[in-house]
């Protein structure tokens, strides 16, 4: 029997186990796929890492590239077959299949891209210490940031908000002085729906002496909300009931006086009919959302987008309520609550100095798919020359302008870049393999001729190849038949 046993235990696939993603039997077998983890530097406690392509990764990355300008699905499904672990085209493939509504595939294929990058990891890198960091400016990094973006956005969808708010928070420990994805503008969102308001709260009182939060709409109207459901606790203590109440007041009229063109728009999206006095009044009229910079308006409709559906509460409505009236009543008295570091438009509305980097919106705000519930279509809220001005790949959405490039794609010279690939070049390489409509390859000791040379030039390689195909055309006479009443034999 145990003979029999054997041949079984050796055929039988090792998995290794990992923290982020649990690896499933359908996937492909895992190799090493050239990617690598090393520790940078270590400096005041804080370990700086980096992920590492080998040669025959970045020679996948280039094939990768060719495929995604190739502009055809296909040719990435090719590469997988080959290399089933590469991360930038699991990451490319998901935003295919997300498009195509195969969103079980979608996630499945994210989730081989975190197993791929954890299998990398180095020996000293954690997930938990919070004292691990790695730079979004290199490409090989950015790659790990952007699988767990889009791991906690399919966790969000699930309606498993603690696990993505997990996630939110390892986003957020690996840069937390620059935030590249810009995760404080989620994090609040995310603490609600998962009923962390302890947490919340806290992260509020840590962090606002030194990155100004409440100078940000999504954390002036959540911090007040989440006060407000603490104080909704019937297994707290009086005291703490009562400081509850008393900090979400404070901080909710604050946030109306700070943040005026919130309450519209949010009352608009949950259908509640606001009374005359606040309509008629022009503190929350529609000046108050023209006067507001656009950086502003675009962080109030991202806030309006995402959490309009905690507000639809009757008992949150009917506490809002009351203090909307407050701020009216004190507007009116001229005696609006101004916080120190808050200058007054020339509306007399005090305008945030908010903090740096969160003026737009991250680079995976392109990843939210238009309609949903919890990610607003907010790709249509970037600056369009923010958007126009380069591409925009699933892979490496709007890569920053500091990037740290580690090695760089060759050359290719097989096109002309003045001259691009057409149907008719294509043809003619079929018929004439000799044929080169770039003619011979300059070095790079050699100036580079004008743009209109260099197209005359091909043009006249072209109609040259075409004389030449013509010339050489002969027609084959048919054979003449000397007795046509013959009586040969058929064969």
């Amino acid at each position: 029997v145990l003979g029999d046993q054997r041949p079984r235990q050796r055929q039988r696939q090792y998995v290794r186990s990992t923290w982020l993603t649990a690896p499933k039997n359908t996937w492909p077998r895992y190799s090493k796929t050239g990617i690598a983890m090393q520790l940078v530097d270590t400096r005041r406690g804080v370990q700086h890492f980096t992920f590492e392509h080998h040669r025959e990764y970045q020679q996948v990355q280039f094939k990768f590239l060719d495929a995604v300008e190739s502009m055809d699905p296909n040719n990435i499904v090719l590469l997988l077959q080959m290399n089933p672990y590469h991360v930038d085209s699991l990451l490319q493939l998901s935003d295919v299949c997300r498009m195509q509504e195969d969103q079980e595939m979608a996630r499945d294929l994210i989730e081989r891209a975190l197993y791929s990058l954890e299998c990398a990891f180095h020996p000293v890198f954690s997930l938990t210490s919070g004292t691990c960091r790695l730079d979004y400016r290199r490409p090989e990094n950015r790659a790990f940031f952007l699988a767990l973006f889009k791991h906690l956005m399919f966790l969000e969808k699930r309606g498993c908000p603690r696990t993505a708010l997990e996630f939110c928070k390892l986003i957020l420990s690996l840069d937390p002085e620059n935030d590249p994805l810009c995760v404080l503008l989620l994090i609040d969102f995310l603490s609600l729906r998962a009923r962390e308001y302890t947490f919340l709260t806290r992260i509020f009182q840590e962090w606002e002496s030194h990155r100004n939060l409440s100078q940000l709409p999504n954390f002036a109207f959540s911090v007040p909300l989440a006060y407000f459901f603490l104080s909704q606790q019937e297994e707290r203590s009086e005291l703490e009931i009562s400081q509850a109440r008393e900090r979400a007041a404070r901080l909710i009229q604050l946030a109306l006086i700070m943040f005026p063109s919130v309450l519209m728009p949010l009352l608009d999206r949950c259908s509640v009919q606001p009374d005359a006095r606040v309509t008629s009044h022009p503190f929350f009229g529609l000046n108050a959302q023209i006067s507001q910079p656009p950086a502003l308006n675009q962080l109030t409709s991202l806030y309006v987008g995402r959490t309009h559906s905690l507000w639809k509460d009757p008992a949150v409505m009917a506490w809002l309520e009351t203090h909307v009236h407050e701020v009216l009543r004190m507007v009116d008295a001229r005696d609006p609550l101004r916080p120190p570091g808050h200058t007054a438009s020339r509306h007399g509305t005090p305008r945030p100095k908010g903090p740096s980097g969160c003026s737009r919106h991250p680079p995976a705000s392109v990843f939210t798919a238009a309609g949903d519930a919890a990610f607003t279509p907010s790709f249509f809220f970037l600056p369009l020359q923010e958007v126009t001005s380069q591409p925009v790949m699933g892979f490496d959405p709007l890569p920053p302008l500091d990037s740290i490039i580690s090695y760089t794609r060759p050359e290719r010279y097989f096109l002309h870049p003045w001259f691009p690939r057409c149907t008719l070049s294509l043809f003619f390489r079929s018929l004439l393999p000799n044929f080169n409509l770039q003619g011979d390859v300059r070095h790079d000791g050699e100036e580079e001729a004008g743009a209109g040379q260099d197209l005359n030039q091909g043009v006249n390689r072209l109609m040259a190849a075409m004389r030449d195909m013509l010339a050489n055309i002969q027609f084959q006479e048919p054979p003449r038949d000397d007795n046509p009443e013959g009586d040969g034999d058929w064969d």
